[in-house]
């Protein structure tokens, strides 16, 4: 498959080696529907940072969109680990074989693992609140009329989103259906509700009430 690294809705995709390198991969090894969605990411949480005249890393932002979904892949599917932990540990291996500073790499691992866990965010660093922007907007719709219709218009025209609130959905359930214990306390937890009848979610209060603990 061709590798698009052009930009859209005025936003440029870094030309670094680490992102092109970064592309490739995603490209590579990932499904259509993820590569398509995490550089809409890329391109939404840009124009969002833009939107709350932030100041980011373009090549950090671009990677930890990148990554923030690879954890769903068939790899991790028995990692027993939250796949957002396995996508930022897969970000961080590859900035770290490329000599990427380690604050750079703390700030892409800490955007890839927060990016489900919304309230948190956006009071860190840019990158780290850009990503979770970016993948609330695209998956939420959240902040929907803060980007122009012509800008949205030309990123989706560039990356497809065919039935994809469906189609991300059922990545979801694939990715974490074998280990639904990751999703104690998170989001994902609604996600197997949906699709598994025979889930049963963890409750909070039972855990604590139920604790070896007398009183």
């Amino acid at each position: 498959m061709g590798i698009d690294r052009g930009g859209a809705a005025n936003v440029d995709v870094p030309a670094t080696k680490p992102a092109r390198e970064a592309t490739e991969l995603i490209r590579d090894t990932t499904s259509e529907l993820i590569y398509h969605h995490s550089r809409r990411v890329y391109f939404f949480g840009s124009l969002q940072g833009r939107n709350r005249d932030l100041s980011f890393d373009p090549e950090l932002l671009y990677i930890a969109a990148m990554f923030h979904d690879v954890g769903l892949g068939d790899t991790f599917r028995d990692s027993g680990r939250r796949f957002e932990v396995d996508s930022a540990d897969e970000a961080r291996r590859f900035l770290q074989a490329r000599g990427i500073p380690e604050d750079s790499v703390r700030r892409v691992w800490t955007a890839i693992a927060l990016h489900t866990t919304p309230g948190i965010p956006e009071f860190m660093e840019p990158e780290v609140a850009l990503v979770t922007a970016g993948v609330e907007y695209d998956v939420l719709g959240i902040g929907y009329d803060a980007i122009l219709e012509a800008d949205r218009a030309e990123i989706v025209a560039l990356h497809p989103r065919p039935d994809f609130k469906y189609g991300i959905l059922q990545a979801f359930h694939d990715g974490i259906r074998r280990k639904p214990e990751t999703t104690f306390g998170n989001v994902k937890a609604d996600v197997l509700q949906h699709f598994d009848p025979d889930f049963q979610r963890g409750d909070f209060v039972r855990t604590i009430l139920e604790s070896p603990w007398k009183e």
